[in-house]
């Protein structure tokens, strides 16, 4: 019997050390993975994160013997491109975000117009000094692909912009508040922005308050940009951008107004809403005529753009 029990002893105390070696094997297998695991996001998702929504709007209508009246044919095409590629790294962060649209319109009455035309290029780096405060700088480049024109009633279309006439560049050292992933607000009292207009015909006008003849016009004064972006409710996303800048060389009080604003309504993967509102204002954009005084002046600029067509997430 005592063979017995030494025999049922040393079983137990055997299984006891397999059991606990095969948990400490066990152990330090998931502790292992989990350092892989750790490595890879490290390398990947939180170093870089990149994306983008492609969205392709059409729209068709035709009359025959349509008693109400109306155009014979219409035809409109919107194209919208937003990428974005950025990276964290501790106290390192650098964003980068491109916003192209392009918009035609043919109507059997009015021909063929451009209804939407914007390139929108945005670079921003930082780096954390205190609780969602980071020191840093911006780059941002606003301009449009093709012609654009004014269509007043009783005279031929007059060229208003083309490529780089006007481009906006801006270059800004200044402070970035980002509570969280949604929400950015950049202020710089010292930044320097360039209009660019490097059409003939335009700068001899002195368009866009280039001085005559010049093709580029220097200006120095602070500057603001807000970026919220935001799902409020399911598979509905609302995305705005204001930029604010006041010249200090030249009539400071009147700031100029950049604010574009999207609202997206996802119906499914592939099908899906949109909702442009752009304003603008700038002092120096005379183009607008008075039908008063017949004097031109600035005014506030307004665009709507809604199209339902194709998406595309990446």
């Amino acid at each position: 019997m005592k063979k017995f029990y030494l025999a049922v002893t040393l079983c137990l105390l055997t299984f006891g050390s397999i059991q606990a070696q095969d948990n400490s094997m066990k152990k330090v297998r998931e502790e292992a993975a989990a350092k892989i695991k750790n490595a890879e996001k490290d390398t990947t998702g939180r170093l870089w994160k990149k994306g983008g929504n492609f969205g392709l709007m059409f729209n068709q209508g035709s009359l025959t013997n349509w008693a109400a009246g109306g155009d014979k044919l219409s035809l409109s095409l919107l194209g919208t491109l937003n990428a974005f590629a950025n990276y964290k790294k501790g106290k390192h962060s650098w964003d980068n975000n491109i916003d192209l649209a392009y918009g035609y319109v043919n109507t059997t009455s009015l021909g063929s117009r451009k209804s939407d035309d914007r390139i929108d290029m945005t670079s921003k780096y930082g780096y954390e000094i205190g609780k969602h405060w980071y020191l840093g700088a911006l780059f941002n480049l606003r301009t449009q692909f093709a012609n654009g024109y004014l269509y007043p009633a009783d005279t031929t279309r007059q060229l208003t912009s083309k490529f780089f006439a006007p481009a906006y560049i801006v270059l800004s050292p200044g402070i970035d508040y980002m509570p969280n992933k949604e929400f950015s607000l950049f202020m710089s009292p010292i930044t320097a922005r360039w209009v660019v207009v490097m059409d003939d015909t335009l700068s001899a006008k002195g368009a866009y308050g280039v001085d005559t003849g010049k093709h580029v016009k220097g200006e120095f004064g602070a500057y603001l940009a807000a970026t919220w972006n935001k799902e409020i409710v399911k598979n509905i996303t609302f995305r705005s951008k204001l930029e604010l800048f006041s010249n200090y060389k030249h009539n400071p009080q009147n700031i100029d107004v950049f604010w574009t604003n999207t609202l997206a309504l996802k119906v499914n993967k592939w099908i899906s809403a949109n909702v442009n509102v752009d304003m603008i204002y700038d002092d120096d954009v005379k183009e607008f005529e008075n039908t008063k005084t017949g004097v031109k002046g600035p005014r506030l600029q307004i665009k709507q753009v809604l199209g339902i067509g194709l998406t595309a997430k990446f």
